[in-house]
């Protein structure tokens, strides 16, 4: 028997743990697991909002039925349509024949592609208010904050926003669910994460998304994924102002690909010079060894980037390549740019590199410093020159 979790009186969290899922969309590494969270509102009218990946619907159903017991669920909320958080639909309509689907005009032909019905669903718009007795949701869109029918549901008597993805963090919810019952920062990184690699791209939908919702009195953020927020709400909203607008601090990022150890060295020299000139953060990345979503994760943190690689095959290192194209196709603004590269009999790399600074505007640091076999003294001092000159572009930033 489970010991209901509540967000109120009448509203329940019935999210899961997955910590068995390696690859979160087969892309993604889940060192720390994820939660999918849904949630239950247990009034005159029975809403669910939310369902969870179709794996943990078992855990899932038992939740439920330990608040409500044998009652029906009138109403399904369907925020995101996305399998982690809908895939349950089938399950949850077999189990409840007269539930309502609520969604709007871009989730209902998504319920009849992934399901195959089209009954039983209820339209709504935005603004519109679904009235379950004691308490009251209206729904805001949120499109492309991921996907073009995303909404958040807002319950104005408790004042919850059930945000969606919006908000959300990789990492399990190892005994506490509220971000007061932990250590809140524990989840920082793992919600940058999440934010950079699957909300990334979408930095103005996001802040007009943040602009419609800024009206709203919230006293309790819950996500789809990761802590319900009842403490820390300003600090996350502030977090994703700054995500959304591609806002750094002072630091550096240096990833590298290096099949014999030359190119390695020029990043080691270039980043003692960046730590000699008073540079606190350094990240240093070997991108055949991180996934590229931690590496991306910590390039929206901070400002200046040094990518560095040999010519393979009269091009970028493969895993350097990888890197580049997903920078790009997320479109990342603001950030300072140290070019490196080595080669042995033609060198292309840095040139490579420098189309990709000049496609994202960044600001390109000095000339890209490029070795013909292993470093020497000339191209050393050109990586130290590279790496004080970032570093007093950092500087002069934070005055």
């Amino acid at each position: 028997m489970y010991q209901p979790i509540k967000l109120s009186d009448e509203i329940f969290y019935v999210g899961v743990n997955d910590r068995r899922t390696n690859l979160f969309e087969n892309m993604w590494p889940l060192p720390r697991g994820v939660a999918y969270n849904s949630y239950l509102i247990n009034d005159d009218k029975i809403a669910l909002i939310d369902t969870v990946e179709i794996g943990q619907v078992e855990k899932f159903i038992k939740k439920i039925q330990s608040i409500i017991g044998d009652k029906k669920i009138d109403y399904l909320i369907i925020n995101h349509m996305e399998p982690d958080h809908a895939g349950s639909i089938s399950i949850i309509r077999n189990l409840y024949p007269e539930i309502q689907i609520v969604g709007n005009k871009k989730t209902l032909p998504m319920i009849e592609g992934f399901f195959g019905f089209n009954d039983h669903l209820l339209e709504i718009k935005e603004g519109d208010e679904l009235d379950l007795g004691n308490h009251k949701l209206q729904f805001y869109m949120a499109p492309m904050v991921h996907w073009p029918e995303t909404m958040v549901t807002y319950e104005s008597t408790q004042k919850i926003l059930f945000s969606a993805d919006a908000f959300g963090s990789f990492g399990t919810l190892d005994g506490a669910i509220f971000d007061d019952e932990m250590d809140f920062s524990y989840f920082h990184d793992e919600m940058r994460r999440y934010y950079s690699n699957i909300v990334g791209k979408y930095g103005s939908p996001v802040q007009k998304a943040l602009e419609k919702l800024g009206g709203l009195d919230i006293n309790i953020i819950a996500s789809a994924h990761g802590p319900v927020i009842r403490k820390h709400i300003e600090e996350v909203i502030d977090l994703y102002h700054q995500w959304s607008r591609f806002e750094t601090e002072e630091g550096v990022v240096i990833a590298y690909a290096s099949m014999y150890g030359n190119t390695e060295e020029m990043v080691e020299v270039t980043a003692r010079v960046l730590a000699e000139e008073g540079i606190k953060n350094i990240r240093i990345y070997d991108v055949s060894k991180t996934h590229s979503s931690f590496i991306i994760s910590d390039i929206f943190k901070f400002k200046g980037v040094v990518l560095a690689s040999p010519t393979y095959n009269n091009g970028l290192h493969p895993n350097m390549e990888a890197l580049v194209n997903k920078l790009q196709h997320m479109g990342v603004k603001n950030h300072y740019l140290g070019i490196l590269g080595s080669f042995t009999w033609a060198g292309t790399a840095t040139k490579r590199l420098q189309e990709f600074g000049e496609s994202l505007k960044w600001e390109i640091i000095d000339q890209p410093v490029e070795e013909k076999h292993a470093l020497k003294q000339t191209k050393y001092e050109e990586c130290r020159i590279l790496g004080k000159h970032l570093a007093d572009k950092l500087k002069n930033d934070s005055k």
